[in-house]
C-alpha cells in the first residue's frame, strides 16, 4: 500500500502526515508513506487544494485534514 500526503510543507500538510503516521500503526499495516510537495506531481493528480492524501492512487480527501481514524477507515 502506498499513501502520499500532497502538499507544500505547511503546518496542515505536516499534521496529515502524522495522522496517517498513526493510523498506520494502530492498523499494523505495511504500507510506504511518502510526502509529496513537487508541484508538478500535485497537480497530476488534479488536486486543487492542499493537503490531500492519496491512497493506492485513488485521492481520499483534498483541502481538509482528515483525523487518524478516518484515515484507518480507509487503509486495511
Amino acid at each position: 500500500m502506498k499513501i502520499e500526503i500532497l502538499g507544500m510543507g505547511c503546518a496542515k500538510c505536516k499534521e496529515l502526515y502524522n495522522n496517517a503516521q498513526k493510523a498506520i500503526k494502530r492498523k499494523g499495516v505495511d504500507a510506504e508513506l511518502v510526502k509529496v510537495e513537487d508541484m508538478n506531481k500535485i497537480t497530476e493528480y488534479g488536486v486543487m487544494m492542499t493537503p490531500a492524501i492519496v491512497i493506492d492512487g485513488e485521492i481520499k480527501a483534498s483541502g481538509k485534514i482528515p483525523s487518524s481514524e478516518e484515515i484507518e477507515k480507509w487503509i486495511s
